[in-house]
């Protein structure tokens, strides 16, 4: 009989734990819904720019247990393991702007860049300036063949109370995020795990271990490690993880702090005397342990194992450390000074009104021919997005664009039809490539006037470019960019929109023998080859649709 070792309730866990959260710390923070995001309560007067988290959810305390005066102003979560969706950054970051604005802390996931990077174009667009400080510390993905780069884990709590710290001394947010990336680059993570988490839609764990084996290099969204190994007692497997963690951290000061994190199963005992051999270890080998953190504040729902989090601490970092917070979660440090600060509610940002983009003619037609086209398509977008990644494309393209057609066929909408995709696919398409594509649509509808070409062209290359701004995928990389950067050629060469479509066409067919270097695909490797990407599929169906032509079918 299976057993669930997770208490949670069946649907959505998530909302009524964030209620609980906010119920239980309600004097220290604030659960504002649709779209979910927690404020805190209070922050110093003296901070400039407002520092916003987020991620998925199933790490806890990461990240809401970290908001309040000294460390984050706003949080915005995700569903379990899922990045948050971009609306929900948005209204994060509107709630804790400052004067010079906000700062993203964003975990080196694609999900997670994409969403907070389309709420920061759409947060400049409003006038607020926003700067990302990315953590990249998971030494487990650090492949020189993968333009993804490194995860981001534990070493996201070093830089969450570093730039608290430095925040509250009124420091603005080019220093903040030159900081951040300091901090990040001095930080190395690894983590290993004997049984893997349970899943919260099965019961069962999520992949299978033998007693006598150890996943090592093991993600923090319950991803297999790339390493299998049998299980090697601590005082073999500390020194191997400690020689991979310094020789991955750059050149630095000899003065360390040590993260040592539980996953969700491991017990604060077993913690404590892994923290023991580690220093031992370290001061063994003519380094200091300044610092350090024992116990679980990045877990994986309840996946047994821990992770090793190194810090090379530069001048001035350890009184960041020691600086007071006042959180639901971070442990009170010893006071090294003196708390100077007042406390004063959050004030909520006052998003600049958006300009407004001026219409061109209605373009309804050529989405009623897409959303014809992707609905045919369906079942084989759903097929090839399983391939590469969690199987949702499909459903988010379909369901975004039977939106935009009722909302059309309601007559309540302004704008044109662009106005209007772009609009419910940023604001209510989850996953990732559904608000890349009103990224697209968005710059569509702006393409100003002209002749419809080099409107479109217009658009399309500025599409292209916001795209890439917040993806940074190349051609090359099997993603959506594959098909809709030559497309934009085309147009810019002036042939026509069947020959845009064609190039779209082919781009998408080409991502079938190419290996991901972007987006979820990448951690699969060459599993997914001889399939199309789901996303330049999708492309090129938008563009056979603005041809009129039926096209080659995925």
């Amino acid at each position: 009989m299976r057993v669930s070792h997770l208490f949670v309730p069946k649907g959505d866990a998530v909302a009524p734990a964030l209620r609980g959260f906010a119920r239980a710390h309600a004097e220290l923070v604030e659960l504002r819904e649709n779209p979910a995001h927690l404020v805190a309560r209070e922050r110093d007067p003296r901070r400039v720019a407002g520092l916003v988290s987020g991620g998925g959810s199933g790490h806890e305390p990461l990240h809401a247990g970290f908001l309040g005066r000294g460390m984050l102003d706003a949080v915005a979560p995700g569903q379990v393991f899922a990045s948050p969706h971009n609306g929900q950054v948005l209204e994060a970051s509107r709630a804790a702007a400052g004067p010079e604005g906000v700062l993203h802390i964003v975990k080196n996931y694609t999900g997670d860049r994409i969403n907070f990077g389309i709420a920061a174009e759409r947060l400049r667009h409003e006038g607020i300036e926003v700067c990302r400080v990315l953590i990249d510390d998971d030494l487990a993905t650090d492949d020189a063949e993968s333009a993804t780069g490194r995860r981001g884990t534990g070493a996201t709590v070093v830089v969450e109370k570093l730039l608290g710290a430095a925040a509250d001394e009124g420091r603005g947010l080019a220093e903040l995020a030159g900081l951040g990336a300091a901090v990040a680059a001095a930080s190395r993570s690894l983590a290993v795990a004997s049984r893997a988490q349970t899943s919260p839609h099965t019961g069962d764990p999520a992949f299978e271990l033998g007693a006598d084996e150890l996943e090592y290099g093991v993600g923090i969204h319950g991803e297999r490690a790339a390493t299998t190994i049998g299980r090697p007692p601590l005082a073999e497997l500390l020194p191997r993880m400690v020689d991979e963690l310094l020789a991955g951290l750059p050149p630095g000061p000899d003065d360390l702090l040590v993260l040592v994190n539980g996953l969700g199963a491991t017990t604060q005992l077993e913690l404590y005397g892994i923290f023991e051999q580690v220093a031992d270890d370290l001061e063994g080998r003519g380094l200091r342990v300044c610092e350090s953190l024992v116990g679980t504040f990045v877990p994986a729902l309840d996946m047994a194992g821990f992770s090793l989090t190194l810090t090379r601490l530069h001048e001035g970092w350890r009184e960041w450390w020691h600086a007071p917070a006042r959180t639901p979660a971070f442990p009170d440090r010893p006071a090294i000074s003196q708390e100077t600060a007042t406390s004063r509610p959050a004030a909520p940002g006052s998003p600049a009104q958006a300009a407004a983009v001026a219409g061109a003619a209605p373009e309804a037609p050529v989405l009623r021919r897409y959303a014809e086209a992707v609905d045919a398509a369906h079942g084989e977008l759903t097929r090839l997005d399983q391939a590469s990644g969690d199987g949702d494309f499909g459903d988010n393209l379909r369901s975004g664009l039977r939106r935009v057609i009722a909302e059309l066929d309601s007559g309540g909408s302004s704008g044109d039809g662009f106005d209007v995709a772009g609009r419910v696919f940023l604001d209510e398409v989850g996953g990732t490539s559904g608000p890349l594509f009103g990224l697209l649509f968005t710059e569509l509808a702006g393409r100003g006037d002209g002749d419809q070409q080099v409107r479109w062209a217009r658009g399309a290359a500025a599409g292209l470019a916001a795209i890439q701004r917040v993806g940074e995928a190349e051609v090359g990389d099997r993603t959506l960019v594959d098909a809709l950067a030559p497309a934009v050629a085309e147009l810019e060469r002036g042939t026509g929109f069947a020959a845009a479509a064609r190039a779209a066409a082919e781009g998408a067919q080409g991502t079938a023998g190419l290996r991901a270097r972007r987006g979820r695909a990448s951690y699969v490797g060459d599993r997914a080859r001889g399939l199309p990407d789901p996303g330049a599929v999708g492309v090129a169906l938008l563009f056979q649709a603005l041809a009129g032509t039926d096209g080659p079918q995925p």
